[in-house]
């Protein structure tokens, strides 16, 4: 079922708050995103509740103070969203992907490196069938 979840980029931003930490609070989110995005408590509040009906979420009111968590793990949504993402922006083309990156310099030799152990290990799962 997770899988079918789609996520705005917004409803990311949530998700990633509760997989670092669960649970939080909506204050603690309004803090958290205060700088990166600079969120209302009413728009985090619409959003949780988006995400409450989307089954991504859940929430426990049973406290003083409503706490959130996570209902999804990202593994579960992140390969519908990297198809999508590649489907929209690359045609489905990892490759065409990588050649914009390294087009516009933008791999470290980080990246590189693990580029290089990411297709040799690939390679060779292949090769093992």
């Amino acid at each position: 079922m997770s899988a079918q979840i789609t996520l705005s980029d917004g409803e990311w931003k949530l998700m990633k708050l509760l997989w670092e930490s669960e649970p939080r609070t909506i204050a603690e989110m309004v803090s958290a995103l205060e700088k990166d995005v600079g969120w209302s408590k009413t728009t985090i509040f619409v959003m949780l509740k988006r995400l409450i009906a989307k089954g991504a979420v859940r929430v426990d009111d049973t406290g003083k103070i409503q706490k959130y968590y996570p209902l999804i793990v990202k593994d579960d949504v992140a390969p519908a969203e990297t198809d999508s993402f590649l489907s929209r922006v690359y045609d489905g083309s990892v490759g065409m992907m990588i050649s914009a990156l390294a087009g516009r310099h933008a791999l470290s030799e980080d990246d590189l490196t693990a580029l290089r152990k990411i297709l040799l290990d690939a390679e060779n799962k292949k090769e093992e069938r």
